[in-house]
């Protein structure tokens, strides 16, 4: 299946804007220092009381370690063989294998590049929620449970991410602003799962930290579709200028007493010079500071469709040994 496909990219997206929601940047501009924010203050308003110390459903949190996984996709390689390459380069396999399911795919059973010391996340699609409530698709939904429930193995499931986006058929902007309508399709789709038996599905809800358009009812927090549907309350951004902080301090306040917290989908753009590795860096650093974070998920390609930013982990010399150098951190090796 085509790549574009499966990300719900429209052929006129811009390069960097439908991942970060921020403006276009230019390799020559100027590198903005990066600097990781600290922990909100535990007397403000918005910030989170002491971190869950368990939680994760079928993939279950461990205080005090960071599952590192990515979406690999590399430009001439297969998914098998990038995932093998990263494995040489870091020395041990990836924690979580991320891929992306069309809603109509067949969900896969077993992938032979998954291996014993991985586990697979799947970035299933919607269509819109009408197509859901209705029961329209109950059939469907079945089916992808009854195969996820042969798979055997805990599998994090991640339906419908980065739907306070207006670029997605399953966001709220593209079906009347009914964020109501998005907790419904979720709840009625995990309910399907535990009737067919996938309980080794744990239950990845993904918002994007940057909403479009930024208004008060399409906030994250008006999807969230409740304690008992979500296992990891999951946070994806895709960093121009921003620090890590800028993008996941707000979600962290929100959900690190509740949920273990992962950043689902975290990636940088390269603005020349040290900025790159300095991120990597800084997004270590941010999340060794805040202990509900159980999980990072690299976006690791250099094919994204209409994009010609190289979102790989060894864009550089420099970046992979920054990334590295976060892989061989006890905290991440776990």
């Amino acid at each position: 299946m085509r790549r574009r496909s499966l990300l719900g990219l429209g052929a006129g997206a811009l390069a960097a804007v439908p991942l970060a929601g921020c403006e276009t940047y230019r390799s020559n501009d100027a590198v903005p220092p990066v600097v990781s924010h600290p922990a909100p203050s535990a007397s403000g308003a918005s910030a989170a009381a002491s971190p869950v110390t368990k939680g994760g459903g079928a993939v279950p949190f461990q205080p005090g370690q960071v599952m590192l996984g990515a979406y690999v996709d590399l430009k001439g390689r297969s998914a098998s063989a990038g995932i093998d390459l990263r494995r040489r380069q870091l020395g041990r396999a990836e924690r979580i294998v991320h891929r992306y399911f069309s809603w109509t795919d067949q969900l896969p059973v077993s992938l032979g590049y998954v291996s014993g010391r991985s586990t697979l996340m799947i970035s299933w699609r919607g269509p819109e929620y009408k197509d859901i409530n209705g029961g329209a698709s109950d059939r469907l939904i079945a089916r992808a449970a009854k195969r996820m429930a042969q798979r055997k193995r805990p599998t994090l499931m991640r339906w419908a991410w980065d739907m306070n986006r207006d670029f997605y058929k399953w966001g709220g902007p593209a079906n009347n602003r009914d964020t109501e309508g998005y907790i419904q399709a979720f709840r009625r789709i995990h309910r399907i799962f535990g009737e067919e038996g996938a309980d080794n599905v744990a239950w990845v809800w993904s918002p994007n930290w940057n909403s479009r358009p930024g208004e008060d009812w399409n906030h994250f927090k008006h999807y969230y579709p409740g304690d008992e549907y979500v296992d990891w309350a999951g946070i994806s951004g895709f960093a121009q200028t921003q620090s890590p902080g800028d993008m996941f301090d707000e979600f962290y306040a929100t959900y690190a007493a509740r949920k273990p917290i992962m950043i689902s989908e975290v990636s940088v753009v390269d603005r020349g010079g040290s900025s790159k590795p300095e991120w990597i860096a800084a997004l270590q650093e941010w999340i060794k500071a805040h202990p509900a974070v159980g999980a990072s998920v690299w976006f690791d390609t250099d094919t994204h469709p209409s994009s010609r930013e190289n979102w790989r982990i060894d864009s550089t010399a420099a970046s992979l040994a920054a990334y590295k150098a976060m892989s061989n951190d006890p905290v991440f090796t776990g």
